[in-house]
């Protein structure tokens, strides 16, 4: 029998737990107002509070909630130093690792999907977990042919955790509001709601990880595992080590920070165009940076750091790349083209046809969100991103009224989320990126025509910087 809380009642009961004690702490928040605390300290430790007891349960539920609470992790960045400095490490083991389960129950799921004799398949496997996130745990081992391995296995009866979670969040998705200022929790979850079946589905994982693979093979940025072998609730691939992009988060050097940072979206934009993929889970769990001598590259001296990208579970299925639509709002939005960004907007459902706006009000709504692409580069910085984040939340401020109106059709939902995660994880590193060169090579319509078709004639640049 897994760790993992099966039964519904037991789940519910600790999600449930939320918002009750949500509740509760707004009773003590009002007795210390009355008692003649001002409500901006008192606010905060009501934040701080409710946070701190969202990010354990979570944690110890793994399955959707856990899901949930990484996609929200990267957001840490948006709130206040002072509420998210105290639990910052709780939040980076929500991206790193969730309590195991039994080894019985391991090896329980290894003989039912690969056979009795399971072990013959491996030369070495290791019973405790390398990592275990929310639907299921890694395991290193070495395949029988020698092949350093990781060994994904997934939680019994994840599938009905994860379903049960997150409607259980949607039913109070209105209280967990307030946590990171400036995002809809809801659209959140009915997103994850939505790709639960992707998720468990590890035949259409190990699928778009073959395929990522298989493009980036000897890229001198981006470093893919293969896949090993595949079965129903077991995936087997190629092991790769190196620095988890948390370790960098915490500790790394603005060298490493910058290049992580690069790199990631370098990765987030050249992944469509190249793949017709979008790696739809980008919080730093999934990502390693690697010696550039690994794996066949170049000699360190020269290019001194790579990107590992891990877990292919949640993918966007962008045929012909990232919407030119993104590319083309951006580029007018760049030349102040209220008018024209209006109209595109409009016209790709993100106005609604009975909703009448200004355009030069929407264009001063974009303005400072595209800030990072309008320079050469940009330094990300939690400051940033909670400016931003203050700026929309603020619901006496114009850009709070106006992004209230605005719509966000379903087919950018998922791009949507991905980008801010992406920047989340920008703003967390702390990089300084030269964001507006990934766009003008990988982003369809963020050059204009003429100069699109002068770069096309240029030799591709050198990814050696």
């Amino acid at each position: 029998m897994s760790d993992l809380p099966r039964k519904a009642v037991t789940r519910t009961a600790k999600l449930a737990a939320l918002p009750l004690g949500f509740a509760g702490r707004t009773a003590w928040g009002l007795g210390k107002r009355i008692g003649g605390k001002s409500a901006e300290i008192v606010g905060r430790e009501l934040q701080q509070r409710t946070a701190e007891q969202l990010f354990k349960v979570l944690g110890e539920l793994k399955g959707g909630a856990m899901k949930f609470g990484q996609a929200l992790s990267v957001f840490e960045s948006a709130l206040p130093e002072e509420i998210a400095g105290p639990y910052r490490a709780a939040l980076t083991k929500l991206q790193e690792a969730a309590p195991p389960m039994p080894t019985r129950t391991v090896h329980g799921v290894l003989v039912e999907r690969l056979g009795e004799d399971w072990r013959e398949l491996f030369q070495e496997f290791e019973d405790k977990p390398s990592a275990a996130a929310s639907i299921g745990q890694v395991h290193r081992a070495v395949w029988h042919d020698g092949r350093a391995v990781a060994v994904k296995v997934q939680y019994p009866g994840a599938g009905e955790a994860l379903l049960s979670d997150l409607n259980q969040l949607g039913r109070f998705a209105r209280l967990l509001g307030p946590l990171i200022p400036g995002m809809d929790i809801k659209p959140l979850i009915t997103e994850l709601r939505d790709r639960v079946s992707e998720e468990l589905d590890y035949e259409l994982e190990a699928r778009a990880q073959r395929e990522h693979a298989a493009e980036f093979a000897g890229d001198p940025d981006v470093v893919v595992p293969d896949v090993v072998h595949q079965c129903d609730q077991v995936l087997v691939t190629e092991w790769m080590d190196g620095i988890p992009m948390a370790e960098i988060i915490s500790e790394g050097t603005q060298e490493q920070r910058d290049r992580a940072g690069q790199l990631l979206a370098r990765f987030l934009f050249s992944g469509p165009a190249r793949t017709g993929l979008l790696h739809a889970d980008p919080h730093p769990g999934n990502f390693r940076l690697l010696p550039a001598d690994e794996d066949g590259g170049k000699d360190s001296g020269e290019r001194p750091w790579r990107l590992g990208v891990l877990d292919f579970g949640t993918v966007d299925r962008l045929p012909g790349g990232l919407p030119r639509t993104i590319g083309d709002a951006l580029r007018l939005a760049m030349e102040g083209d209220a008018d024209a960004v209006y109209e595109m907007l409009c016209r790709e459902g993100f106005v609604k046809e009975d909703i009448e706006l200004d355009p030069g009000a929407v264009l001063d709504y974009l303005v400072p969100i595209i800030e990072p692409v309008v320079v050469e580069e940009f330094a990300f910085s939690r400051g940033w991103l909670r400016q931003q984040a203050g700026r929309i939340a603020d619901v006496r401020s114009p850009a709070h009224q106006l992004g209230k109106q605005l719509n966000l059709p379903p087919a950018y939902l998922l791009i949507h989320r991905v980008t801010l995660s992406t920047i989340g994880v920008l703003c967390q590193l702390g990089a300084t990126v030269q964001l507006r060169d990934e766009l003008e090579e990988w982003l369809p319509g963020f050059l204009a025509e003429e100069e699109a078709e002068a770069a096309e004639a240029e030799p591709r640049r050198s990814r050696a910087e």
